[in-house]
């Protein structure tokens, strides 16, 4: 997938950056950031459960969950919180 492409760009593209082709990640640069979250799910499984229930707690309180998403992703992947938050906020959908 192409990740940070807005969908919404004019033709000619951005203003302030034309790229001159899409960079892609090779596969053993694939494999290897796969093996580092596999990593990071085993180093830190007890923390990570710990501050994904306190970011859902803040945002259930409607609190300012800035300090607490700093604690979290030094433990959790971004699949992990955006699973988290989904769970208690539900998931936007663009009606199409």
């Amino acid at each position: 997938p192409i990740i940070g492409v807005n969908t919404f760009l004019s033709s000619t593209g951005s203003p302030t950056v034309r790229p001159g082709e899409v960079i892609r990640a090779t596969k053993e640069e694939k494999e290897y950031q796969i093996e580092m979250l596999g990593h990071l799910h085993k180093k830190s499984e007890s923390e990570s459960s710990k501050w994904l229930k306190k970011l859902q707690e803040s945002a259930v309180r409607n609190e300012n969950m800035f300090d607490v998403m700093m604690e979290a992703v030094k433990y959790c992947s971004l699949g992990q919180i955006t699973t988290a938050l989904f769970e208690v906020g539900g998931q936007y959908r663009r009606n199409m």
